[in-house]
């Protein structure tokens, strides 16, 4: 077919702009507008809608800096954020956990936010949240909702057994809790059941209130494993409550939190330790006139101390566009926006403006019993350890698999963890 002057025109302009990558996604170069990717790693429905939102409401109120909704997936993102920052891909804006975020800091991969930030933000938020993503001197994201671990429980088989209710105020000694689970079993019933296919993260942050650290730090920085009288009381207590007792069933050591509703329905289980957010799961799957309720955590010597790893908003290193990108996490960190992100999520969020929102305060669902905790949340003892990931996969999952399961005892953890953990955490601190 002959092809006019005019056609050939055309073809070369669009051929041009090809070249110069002017697509939707692209960075805007083409009208002076900047375009963001905002990775989110939100999944559930009310969250995914409170997300897209919030970034609708941007794009409406910023026409030179318009973001793009990327969908992330929390199964994969470590890997899949590796890659895209090897391959110079990586989006603007990061959504991900506090505890991933310490190789990908220290490895140049993630801006440093001391100077992008604004005070509000900076005042805002606590010292204890800042803390989660400080790496040397530097600040590589920015803590913005957090989950406590709480006890979640069958009302109706709490109230027949005649036991304590316990409060923030008042809460359950971890002996006491041990007693508690024994009056609640039988007839079918165990008194708790731990999920535990992960337990690493659930051991050491609750041992914050036994006064359990693990990792100590020396004048030279470096990381050594002490596995000490105050980080043994929760393990001890799970694995008496399990072999000993008989109160916890042996069956969802294994398990994920998810895989322990249907029993806890059932009542073939008095209470299940899960995070805070399990609460919109439970609410959505219960059946007609099951009766539920959040308890705190059992409180130690330190009190209702637990150790908590926020989701986190960072800022990508190679980002052309920094000061543009930190804008956009002020503004999803509004504390009215920080309250919407939080009740999608079914999450408390770190900010302090944000945490005194009513909607955070209704004894409906939990909520108030979750604020109150707000206050004891702390750093996760593993927050900044190099080499944490190893050790929690090659030394500390099995071992504390097999001490659960009756497979090993207390001596013999104790020299897993200590004398095979710091082997690996040399390597990383050399």
């Amino acid at each position: 077919m002959t092809r006019t002057p005019t056609r050939i025109l055309a073809l070369l302009a669009c051929a041009v702009l090809l070249l110069a990558g002017c697509s939707d996604g692209g960075d805007g170069a083409d009208d002076g507008r900047i375009t963001l990717r905002f990775q989110s790693l939100a999944w559930q429905d009310e969250s995914v809608k409170a997300n897209k939102e919030l970034v609708r409401e941007w794009n409406a109120t910023h026409p030179d800096v318009r973001v793009e909704y990327v969908q992330g997936s929390w199964d994969s993102v470590h890997d899949q954020l590796l890659t895209s920052f090897e391959g110079g891909e990586a989006p603007d804006i990061i959504h991900d956990a506090s505890d991933d975020l310490a190789d990908f800091a220290y490895g140049g991969y993630l801006a440093d936010l001391t100077e992008l930030l604004p005070a509000r933000l900076k005042s805002d938020i606590p010292q204890h949240s800042w803390e989660t993503v400080t790496f040397g001197d530097g600040v590589y994201g920015v803590p913005f909702l957090q989950e406590p671990r709480v006890l979640i429980a069958n009302a109706t088989l709490l109230e027949e057994s005649g036991v304590r209710i316990p409060t923030p105020e008042h809460p359950w000694t971890w002996a006491e809790f041990r007693q508690v689970t024994k009056e609640l079993s039988g007839d079918g019933t165990y008194g708790v059941a731990w999920p535990l296919k992960e337990p690493v993260s659930a051991t050491l942050n609750l041992s914050l209130s036994t006064g359990g650290k693990l990792f100590h730090r020396g004048a030279d920085r470096k990381v050594t494993v002490r596995f000490e009288e105050g980080d043994q009381v929760v393990p001890r207590t799970v694995h008496d409550q399990v072999d000993t007792d008989r109160s916890a069933s042996p069956t969802t050591l294994g398990s994920g939190g998810s895989d322990t509703l249907p029993g806890f329905f059932a009542g073939k289980y008095a209470m299940v330790p899960l995070g805070f957010s399990y609460r919109q799961q439970i609410e959505q799957q219960a059946p007609e006139g099951f009766d539920w309720q959040v308890l705190p955590a059992p409180a130690g010597a330190d009190g209702l101390a637990q150790g908590v790893s926020p989701q986190t908003l960072s800022v990508a290193e190679d980002s052309p566009h920094k000061k543009e990108a930190a804008a956009f996490v002020d503004f999803l960190l509004q504390p009215d926006n920080m309250v919407r992100l939080a009740l999608g999520d079914w999450m408390l969020p770190t900010g302090k403006q944000a945490l005194k929102d009513p909607a955070l305060h209704t004894t409906e669902h939990g909520w108030a019993t979750g604020t109150a905790i707000a206050a004891h949340l702390r750093s996760a003892p593993a927050q900044s350890v190099r080499g944490y990931a190893e050790w929690k996969d090659k030394v500390a999952t099995p071992a504390l698999q097999e001490y659960y399961s009756g497979a090993i005892g207390m001596d013999e953890l104790r020299h897993r963890l200590e004398e095979d953990g710091n082997l690996v955490l040399a390597r990383y601190q050399r």
